[in-house]
């Protein structure tokens, strides 16, 4: 049944306008004031993206700024001057092996402003990068603007942090910020900030660079799992994913103690959005939005069930290019002169012929830009696909050292079981005596004391409670910044504790001796004994992760490793 009012009056007042005169065109000349035909706000049509580059800058922005943000809180501590792994020194030891000096070969290897700093002041250098970056992204996500001098600058202080990061920013979502910053640049204008540079209209090659992107993550992360730990393909992988998971938050509790069947659907959705979903791109607008919005619903999933640093965040960016104008305008306030308004009235002008040209000479300097970015990208994309087709998939890995195109994976294999190390010290003089009373140390989210809850910090990233989790997998050999960390810990030393939650002697003098202790980690029942308790987990000791170390014992060890030796403050 048809609605009356406006619409049952359109015949007549089309007549009207036939005896006026025929020939005039009319479909779009009234709609000049933001209204239609039938006075309603008009709509915004499809196969624009003024708004989505928009929202693109301000959502990639929002991911710079949580990025640099993590960098300035830990930078110092993980590679400045006195870090766990001092950049200064693996700058040095990638020099020496390029023939000691600053050559071609050593830039190319790890790309990165640092070569042409003093060294002198690393802490100084890694502060200004991570200030200088924060400056720039915070102005992007307020303004929603950008011109591709700060996207490209934003993208070579990233990338300069990246490649001395070591296993500090060895994680896949580094090399995704990069490849994504990197497509950022091109949706913008030369120098012009606008938020709306009707001379430069976001570019299909960079929209379709972002749904490539986005396509490559998704993919690969699916194939790595069908082709990875059996429990993906027999459905409990889910069983464990929550308790096991690097930083697992107050909601993962309680998910884990779902029934079977949600677990076997929440595997089962989990290969469909990752393995048949992101074909959607392919099939058409409408078949693309619904991919999009599908991913973006199972990014926002993955947060609230998870503590993933930005990844899920930064995986939503590429996802928004599936969106036009048309879909996005009502996230958009409608009146004169907001942008809605403003994108209307470009629109209503493309749609009534070109008005005022671009100059040529940018027209055709923008065409063959936008050409470059696709070839590069098609031709950097060859070894990605090949990696994507082959039963040794690889995940997280890039092919260039400026990572524009890399592949991309997630949780390939489940561990069944929680390992931790858990630090302690003591100030007994013999750590062999019964008597000696050893006291954990705290980190700021990874489990630790049975009662503390879970934290949530997402979009925040604890680096170094990651790389602990890392390091309950393998021994104190294959991560000898544990036992550097321990000597910090040795000497009470403010910058490494800074990373920590709970310091046990603070106030104190210094502890004797600082052991690593290996703990089996589980959830407790909610409801049940140990949560009455005020218990979130139970965990039994399984043996030492490292003897019980003084000073003294590490002054060797520190030395061969050109770590500065730390003194007791």
């Amino acid at each position: 049944m048809r609605r009356a009012g406006p619409a049952m009056a359109a015949p007549r007042e089309s007549l009207r306008r036939r005896k006026a005169g025929a020939g005039d065109p009319e479909p779009e000349a009234s709609a000049g004031q933001g209204r239609d035909l039938k006075g309603r706000p008009a709509r915004l049509r499809a196969g624009t993206f003024w708004l989505t580059r928009i929202v693109l800058l301000r959502a990639l922005a929002f991911v710079y700024f949580v990025a640099f943000l993590v960098a300035f809180h830990q930078n110092k501590q993980l590679i400045g001057d006195r870090g766990l792994l001092p950049c200064r020194t693996y700058l040095q030891s990638v020099q020496r092996h390029f023939g000691g000096r600053v050559s071609w070969d050593a830039l190319s290897y790890a790309p990165t402003v640092l070569w042409l700093l003093d060294w002198s002041h690393m802490d100084a250098n890694l502060d200004a990068l991570a200030l200088l970056g924060l400056g720039i992204s915070s102005f992007i996500l307020v303004s929603g603007c950008a011109n591709m001098v700060l996207m490209a600058a934003l993208w070579v202080l990233y990338m300069s942090l990246v490649n001395v990061g070591q296993i500090w920013y060895s994680f896949g979502w580094e090399s995704q910020l990069l490849e994504t910053g990197f497509l950022g640049i091109f949706l913008c204008p030369l120098w012009t900030l606008s938020a709306l540079p009707r001379g430069t209209p976001t570019s299909r090659v960079v929209v379709w660079g972002f749904r490539w992107l986005i396509f490559r993550i998704m993919l690969g992360a699916g194939l790595i799992k069908i082709r990875g730990d059996r429990c993906w393909r027999d459905l409990t992988c889910m069983d464990f994913h929550y308790e096991t998971q690097p930083v697992p938050n107050p909601v993962a509790y309680f998910l884990h103690r779902s029934p079977w069947w949600f677990h076997r659907f929440e595997t089962l959705s989990n290969h469909f959005l990752e393995l048949v979903v992101p074909f959607f791109i392919f099939l058409g607008r409408r078949m693309c939005i619904v991919h999009g919005a599908l991913q973006v619903l199972f990014q926002v999933v993955l947060i609230i069930s998870g503590n993933l640093s930005f990844l899920n965040w930064l995986t939503i960016v590429p996802s928004l290019a599936c969106f036009d104008d048309a879909t996005l305008g009502g996230l958009f306030p409608s009146g004169p002169g907001r942008l809605k308004d403003q994108v209307l009235k470009i629109q209503e002008e493309e749609a009534r012929g070109p008005g005022a040209p671009r100059t040529r000479a940018g027209r055709v300097a923008r065409g063959m830009v936008n050409l470059a970015l696709g070839v590069l990208v098609a031709w950097l994309s060859i070894p990605v696909v090949l990696n994507l087709l082959s039963p040794r998939q690889v995940m997280n890995s890039s092919f260039n050292p400026l990572r524009i195109v890399n592949t991309y994976g997630a949780f390939g294999s489940i561990t069944r079981e929680r390992t931790e190390v858990i630090l302690q010290g003591t100030a007994s003089a013999n750590a062999s005596a019964p008597d000696a009373t050893w006291e954990d140390y705290e980190f700021k989210c990874k489990p630790g004391d049975l009662r503390r809850r879970p934290c949530l910090i997402s979009p925040y990233h604890h680096r170094l409670d990651w790389l602990m989790w890392f390091a309950a997998f393998q021994t104190y050999e294959h991560n000898e910044w544990v036992i550097h960390l321990a000597g910090k810990l040795l000497a009470n030393d403010a910058q490494a504790l800074s990373l920590l939650a709970r310091n046990p002697f603070e106030g104190r003098d210094p502890p004797r001796w600082v052991r690593g202790e290996h703990y089996r980690y589980k959830f407790s029942r909610p409801g049940g004994r140990h949560a009455a308790e005020g218990k979130w987990w139970i965990r039994r000791r399984l043996g030492p992760y490292f003897p019980p170390l003084s000073r003294q014992d590490l002054r060797g060890y520190f030395t061969s490793r050109e770590w500065p030796y730390p003194e007791p403050e």
